[in-house]
C-alpha cells in the first residue's frame, strides 16, 4: 500500500491514544519501553572521538537566508511571542515574494527543484573534515521541512526523486567509510507535522488577504501534511496518525543505512512508546550488524540517564557528566544565510578560536563538539568556511593528543569564566586565565584557552599540598608543532615550573606557539585538584 493511501486510511481508524499504532522492531534485547533502555552502554568509539561534523544542509540552503525559511516564508505577520506585538511580514516571506511569487502559488514546493547540489563532492568535503580533525560525520536526513535526503520508498518528495536527483544520505555515509569515519544521520521529522501548518494559512491582509496558501491544497498535503487538530501545536504532534507516520518512516531510514548515530531534533519523540521503540530499533539493529557489539549512539534533547547521549543545542554542560553527552551548533546560521552576523565576530561565521575553546571546555565535562560546518546551496563551502576548517586541522594536529580518547579529571576547569550550563548559550569570554582539563590514564592535561601575555600559566589546582606525596610534578611540556615524537624522547619542550601553595607556575617559551590555547602535558605522583579559595 502507498503511504499516502495508509495513512489516510489511519486517519479514519486510529483512536486519539497511541496503543494501536503498529511499532515493529528489529529483534533483539531492547524493547519500547523506559526500562528497557537502562540496558545500554554508550559505545567507546563516541567518547573517544570528541569531535565531529554536521551537514546541516537541504533545500531551505536555496534562498540564502537561513534556518526555518520553509516555515517563515508563510509568516505574513510575525507576533513576538513575549510581547504580542504583531511586526508585519517575516523577512523570508517578504523575500520569497519578491523572488518567487506569492505563497498560495509559489510555495515552498516550488524552491524544491531548485536545490541542484550541483557542486557537491562528498568525498573531497570528507577529506578535509577529517583532516579539520573530526572523528565522526552527521547529515541531515530530513528537516522540518519534511523533504527526505535519503532514497525512499515511503516518501516521493525525495532528494532521489527531485532536488539533485542523488542519495545524500547515502553518498554522505559512503565518503564516511571511506575515511574511517563512524556515520550518523539527523531527523527533525518529529516537529514537522505542527511546525509546518503555516503553509495552510493565509495573508491577513492585502490584495490577496484569504487566499490560501499553497499548503492548504489538499494535492499537495504529502509535503505539508494535512491540518493539524485544534490545540495540537506542540513541538511534537498528539495526533497518532502522524506519530505512526513517523515511525515507518524513520525506521526506513535506519533499517536501510544502519547509522552509527540517529539524532533527534527535541526530546524522545512524542514522549512515549513511540519513541521508546525507535531508540530500541536503533540498538537492536546496531547489535545485528555488529555481531553483538553496541555501536550505536542516539541523541536527543532530554536528560539521558545513560539511555542515550543528550544533546544540548548551542550550549555546553555546567559541570562533569558521569554519561557522554553532546553540544551541537554551527559555524554560522544552520543553513546558508548570506545576511548572518555572528554576534562576536560581526561577520557570517564565528571564529575558530571559538570553536577550539568551545570544543575545548566541552570535552573536559565528558562531551563531545557536533560542528555544522555551513554549506551553500550548491554543496561548494566559502572561502571562509574552508580556512576555518585548515585552521582546525593545524590545531588538532598539535592539540589532538590532550582531546581525543581523552577522560574528564577530577574537576573540569578553573578560571573566572563557569558556564551554568543549558542550551542557547555558547559564546564565552574565555582567555588565557580559564584552563581546562583532560587525562589519559596518568598523564593530566592543562590547556589554557589562550596564549598568556606574559608568558606564564598558573595553575591553581596543583598547588603544593600539605600531603608531601599529593602533586608531585616530575615534567610540564609544551604541546608544540615540533612536540613530535623524537622531539619529546630528546627532552623537546620540557618547562620549567615552580611549585607553591599558591599553585604550579609554568614558564612558556619566548615566543607564542599557538594563538588559540596552550596545552601543557604533566606528569608526576597522585595528582589531585586543590581546593580554590
Amino acid at each position: 500500500m502507498k503511504l499516502k493511501s495508509l495513512f489516510w486510511s489511519l486517519a479514519l481508524t486510529l483512536p486519539l491514544g497511541a496503543s494501536a499504532l503498529d511499532l515493529p522492531i528489529t529483534a533483539g534485547p531492547y524493547a519500547g519501553t523506559m526500562k528497557s533502555l537502562t540496558n545500554y552502554a554508550c559505545p567507546a568509539w563516541f567518547r573517544d572521538a570528541k569531535f565531529g561534523i554536521w551537514a546541516h544542509w537541504g533545500p531551505q540552503a536555496v534562498p540564502e537566508m537561513g534556518d526555518w525559511y520553509a516555515r517563515k516564508m508563510y509568516v505574513s505577520d510575525e507576533v513576538d511571542r513575549k510581547t504580542g506585538e504583531h511586526k508585519g511580514p517575516s523577512a523570508d516571506y517578504k523575500d520569497h515574494l519578491a523572488r518567487f511569487g506569492h505563497p498560495s502559488t509559489n510555495g515552498y514546493k516550488d524552491i524544491i527543484p531548485l536545490w541542484k547540489a550541483e557542486k557537491w563532492e562528498p568525498e573531497q568535503l570528507m577529506k578535509l573534515y577529517k583532516q579539520a580533525g573530526a572523528k565522526y560525520f552527521v547529515s541531515m536526513g530530513s528537516h522540518h521541512d519534511n523533504f527526505f535526503l535519503w532514497n525512499s520508498k515511503l516518501h516521493r518528495w525525495n532528494a532521489v526523486q527531485m532536488g539533485p536527483r542523488r542519495d545524500v544520505v547515502g553518498e554522505w555515509q559512503k565518503a564516511a567509510k571511506a575515511n574511517g569515519l563512524p556515520f550518523g544521520v539527523s531527523e527533525h521529522l518529529g516537529a514537522s507535522f505542527t511546525w509546518f501548518q503555516d503553509a495552510h494559512r493565509s495573508d491577513k491582509t492585502g490584495p490577496l488577504a484569504g487566499v490560501p496558501y499553497d499548503g492548504a491544497n489538499s494535492n499537495n498535503w504529502e509535503l505539508y501534511h494535512f491540518p493539524a487538530d485544534k490545540g495540537d501545536n506542540g513541538w511534537y504532534s498528539k495526533n497518532p496518525r502522524w506519530q505512526q507516520e513517523w515511525y515507518y518512516e524513520i525506521k526506513e531510514l535506519v533499517d536501510n543505512y544502519h547509522p552509527d548515530l540517529l539524532y533527534s531534533d527535541g526530546a524522545v519523540p512524542f514522549g512515549n512508546e513511540v519513541g521508546w521503540s525507535q531508540i530500541a530499533n536503533l540498538y537492536n539493529d546496531s547489535l545485528q550488524q555488529h555481531g553483538g557489539r553496541q555501536m550505536a549512539v542516539y541523541n536527543c534533547k532530554q536528560v539521558s540517564e545513560g539511555r542515550w547521549v543528550q544533546d544540548y543545542e548551542r550550549g555546553v554542560g555546567g559541570g562533569i557528566d558521569p554519561y557522554p553527552w553532546q553540544t551541537d551548533t554551527s559555524i554560522g546560521d544552520w543553513f546558508y544565510n548570506k545576511n548572518y552576523k555572528d554576534k562576536q565576530t560581526g561577520k557570517m561565521y564565528g571564529s575558530p578560536e571559538w570553536v577550539v575553546r568551545t570544543l575545548v571546555d566541552i570535552v573536559s565535562k565528558n562531551g563531545n563538539l557536533l560542528l555544522n560546518v555551513v554549506l551553500r546551496p550548491d554543496g561548494s563551502l566559502d572561502p571562509d568556511a574552508e580556512a576555518m576548517l585548515h585552521r582546525l586541522a593545524d590545531w588538532t594536529a598539535v592539540n589532538g593528543e590532550a582531546i581525543y580518547g581523552s577522560r574528564p579529571w577530577f574537576v573540569y576547569g578553573e578560571g573566572a569564566v563557569k558556564p551554568k550550563g543549558g542550551s542557547f548559550s555558547e559564546k564565552f569570554d574565555f582567555s588565557a586565565k580559564d584552563i581546562r582539563f583532560t587525562t589519559k590514564g596518568a598523564t593530566l592535561y592543562a590547556i589554557a584557552l589562550g596564549w598568556p601575555d606574559d608568558g606564564k600559566v598558573v595553575i591553581r589546582s596543583l598547588a603544593k599540598m600539605a600531603d608531601a606525596s599529593v602533586n608531585r610534578i616530575q615534567r610540564v611540556e609544551l604541546l608544540s608543532a615540533k612536540g613530535n615524537f623524537f622531539h619529546r624522547l630528546l627532552g623537546g619542550d620540557s618547562l620549567k615550573f615552580t611549585q607553591t601553595v599558591d599553585g604550579l607556575a609554568v614558564q612558556l617559551p619566548d615566543k607564542a606557539r599557538m594563538d588559540m590555547t596552550c596545552a601543557l602535558r604533566i606528569t608526576g605522583n597522585n595528582l589531585k585538584p586543590a581546593p580554590l579559595p
